[in-house]
């Protein structure tokens, strides 16, 4: 898990440099002292996690940047990765009282990654009880943000957690699928690295896949936490869609963040409009493709990426064709797709229609389909009665309770994929679920 193992190509870095550089300590101190400090504070109820931000940037200006960081690490273990990928613009920054006044927000994450940069590049580690004074034993499926915020939770509190992972290196989406110009690997790995510290147990190469698998853990842990995230990309079902030269939105950003593509070349076609489409299509742009088109099959209006990524997306130089389907992919003999679409006119009850004699065809190297994921939800559907509903986990909004009472759920695999922050107070909530139902039983 060491970040030494990591790519550090300069010339990748300066590529992906960051979109908000960090704050320098004396405008950390002055940005922090423009904070009105309310008491009711809007932008602590904006947060899912509900971060204390009047009490993190009061310590900040008083120069105590270590309790700032113990603040924020008190409501949310990923401070540092929320700092940077968090849709501020959307949540706190965006119900901050500021705006009433016709004023710029107050800069609250980059105050946030300040505070934990500087935790962080101290060494300092998360207070926690001491260890297995709580008799509970958990294990979680995954190591994306969900299970990590779980794990930590029950280690904060003296309870025993394991994360089991099927990849080489944790972190889920904050280490493989967030833009590096946004969350770094390395810097999703050092946040990991104290929560190992912490004490919770990671095994790395497990891949949860029959029942016979299931019971073991069962038989292991008293909980199971399922915090999967949402599995692999959907299909696109049409012809072509396996050719070379295709490869889907996650695995690109899995691809360029662990060093496994230094460069793109020529055109290059990214099909969906969400945040995920929106960050491939900035990261082909950025390893160098000269041409990017964003292929959306429905208007700008619909546009589900949030408004500030479209607009950033558009300054990269990336093109916008809008109310295009594709219908084919094809191999060219020298190399290159040929990538067919249909202009489509949406009903008045939402479907869409190909229209007639609209067809075209757009030459390129590279395709990249970026239409959302399927969630692996199949065998504990099947094996543990756990229900499933329009592919996601149905849990309990408060506890993360599933129908089965030993399993707990979190993150996109029961949200749909929403941010890094919602996975986040997931799992929290579900850890203090498991442990006040721990208690219970041995009250």
């Amino acid at each position: 898990m060491s970040t030494a193992t990591l790519p550090q190509d300069s010339e990748l870095l300066e590529r992906f440099s960051e979109l908000k550089p960090p704050l320098t300590p004396q405008a950390a101190v002055i940005e922090a002292n423009r904070c009105l400090n309310c008491f009711d504070a809007p932008c602590t109820l904006a947060c899912p996690t509900h971060i204390d931000v009047p009490g993190f940037i009061k310590r900040i200006a008083a120069g105590n940047l270590r309790g700032s960081a113990n603040r924020i690490l008190d409501a949310n273990i990923l401070g540092g990765s929320c700092a940077r990928a968090c849709p501020v613009e959307v949540l706190c920054e965006g119900a901050c009282v500021m705006h009433r006044y016709n004023r710029q927000p107050i800069q609250i994450a980059l105050l946030q990654r300040h505070a934990m940069d500087n935790f962080h590049a101290a060494g300092y580690d998360v207070p926690t009880a001491p260890p297995n004074t709580l008799d509970l034993n958990v294990v979680c499926i995954g190591a994306g943000p969900a299970s990590l915020a779980c794990a930590a939770e029950l280690k904060r509190r003296g309870g025993r957690a394991t994360v089991v992972e099927r990849r080489e290196m944790p972190g889920g989406l904050n280490t493989y699928g967030v833009a590096e110009y946004k969350l770094r690997a390395a810097e999703s790995l050092r946040e990991i690295e104290m929560i190992r510290r912490m004490g919770v147990e990671f095994r790395f190469g497990v891949s949860i896949e029959s029942s016979a698998e299931l019971v073991k853990l069962e038989e292991e842990f008293d909980y199971i936490f399922l915090g999967v995230g949402l599995g692999a990309m959907q299909r696109l079902n049409i012809p072509g869609e396996d050719s070379e030269g295709v490869i889907n939105a996650l695995e690109l950003i899995a691809a360029y963040k662990t060093g496994q593509i230094h460069q793109m070349s020529g055109t290059v076609v990214v099909l969906g409009a969400g945040n995920t489409a929106i960050d491939a299509a900035n990261a082909a742009r950025r390893l160098g493709a000269e041409t990017v088109y964003l292929i959306y099959r429905r208007e700008e209006r619909d546009l589900p990426a949030f408004d500030f990524e479209y607009e950033h997306c558009k300054q990269e130089g990336v093109q916008f064709l809008w109310r295009r389907q594709p219908v084919a992919i094809r191999p060219e003999q020298h190399g290159r797709l040929l990538l067919d679409t249909v202009q489509v006119q949406q009903q008045q009850d939402g479907s869409l229609v190909p229209m007639a004699d609209t067809q075209h065809t757009i030459v390129c190297d590279t395709v990249v389909p970026a239409i959302g994921q399927s969630p692996f939800t199949q065998l504990i559907q099947e094996k543990r009665r756990i229900v499933v509903k329009d592919g996601l986990i149905a849990a309990d909004p408060i506890t993360g309770q599933t129908g089965n009472p030993r399993y707990f759920a979190g993150g996109d695999c029961v949200n749909g994929g929403r941010e890094v922050v919602d996975a986040v107070a997931d799992g929290k909530r579900s850890a203090l679920a498991m442990i006040k139902a721990a208690e219970a039983i041995y009250a």
